[in-house]
């Protein structure tokens, strides 16, 4: 087990807690990077899909999992990016425009939502950002002049540097690029006080409050930061589906999100790449099987969804922690040998917030 000895305030302010971390996540990513050589086009697309879903992820992470509030309506931020990008791509915009365009407005669309549920917490902030979800699915539907409803929308191939951004190791190279940036700023931002402050918010408000916490401004924040983030993984989502129907971004996609955050670890980055692995292998994994389950058991409808409720529940009753919790436990019990004992590995008691106060 490694014990790392801090001797000086600079060892604080570093993102790596040691050298052998910087060692294994350079070592991912160029692996990463060397992938498209190695696989074929569906693995790579696949792949692409879970970078986008784990960018997504990461902008709910940051508002359910450090800040704890609950957002239904999350995947309407994800179809303001995609069809922001679409729309200014058709315009003639550049892609290097476009992507943090996509980004930008539907940060505006968090900063909107935010302001007028900040008295609102737990089951009425969700219904109210479950309804904000139907209302820009709506919108989508009925606003043909520029989102062409249900007849759909052709995404154009955008191109940076004269290199066309297309087909799935394009869509594959441009995802990973924008995780990688996602995720460093989501580091630096949980070190700052605004990440104190989210924290804060998520243990107690009223003790948050009672430390100086402007609820108000750090709630509005925390969405218009989410919903930034899930905006341009919106604008990747659009080059990876290449035509764009309103249908698309239902509450199905936003509770594939929630499972993404409960499923991989609640306030954990970690736990949005294991919850992104999750919800886009499950679907391939049930592909596969399907033909082989007895009876009729892989072509009943609605099999997907329900085994995402079911695994969703289980994984809040058993496994509270998540994939990245249950890992962690895993390297921990290894790390410990042979002098681990079995009450070190005992759940602890969890307390209701209004016992935490």
């Amino acid at each position: 087990m490694r014990h790392v000895f801090k001797t000086s305030y600079t060892q604080d302010l570093t993102i790596w807690r040691h050298r052998g971390d910087l060692f294994w996540y350079g070592l991912l990513v160029l692996i990463l990077l060397l992938l498209p050589r190695l696989l074929g086009t569906f693995y790579i697309g696949e792949l692409g899909a879970v970078f986008i879903f784990a960018i997504g992820g990461v902008g709910l992470m940051l508002l359910t999992g450090y800040t704890g509030l609950v957002n239904l309506g999350h995947a309407a931020f994800l179809g303001i990016g995609a069809y922001t990008n679409a729309i200014l791509l058709t315009a003639g915009w550049p892609y290097i425009v476009t992507l943090p365009a996509s980004g930008l407005l539907a940060a505006i669309a968090g900063v909107a939502i935010g302001i007028p549920t900040l008295r609102m917490s737990g089951l009425y902030l969700a219904i109210a950002t479950l309804a904000f979800g139907q209302i820009v699915a709506t919108v989508l539907e009925k606003w043909d002049a520029v989102t062409h409803g249900f007849d759909g929308f052709a995404v154009p191939t955008p191109t940076i540097l004269g290199v066309e951004i297309q087909g799935a190791t394009g869509v594959y190279y441009a995802a990973l690029v924008v995780l990688i940036f996602v995720l460093w700023v989501s580091v630096n931002i949980l070190r700052t006080p605004l990440g104190r402050a989210m924290v804060a918010i998520r243990d107690s408000e009223i003790s948050a409050q009672s430390m100086g916490v402007n609820l108000k401004l750090y709630k509005t924040i925390a969405f218009a930061i989410s919903a930034g983030i899930t905006g341009l993984a919106g604008g990747l989502f659009a080059q990876y589906v290449n035509f764009l129907a309103p249908d698309s971004f239902d509450i199905l996609l936003s509770i594939q999100f929630l499972t993404i955050v409960f499923v991989g670890g609640v306030g954990s980055l970690h736990g949005a790449i294991f919850g992104a692995l999750f919800v886009r292998l499950l679907p391939q994994a049930i592909a596969l099987v399907r033909d082989d389950l007895p009876g009729n058991l892989g072509h009943l409808p609605g099999l997907e969804p329900s085994l995402f409720g079911l695994f969703l529940v289980l994984c809040i009753l058993f496994e509270p922690e998540g994939i990245y919790g249950r890992w962690i436990k895993i390297k921990l019990w290894f790390q410990t040998a042979p002098v681990r004992r079995r009450t070190g590995f005992r759940r602890q008691k969890s307390y209701a917030r209004s016992e935490r106060v």
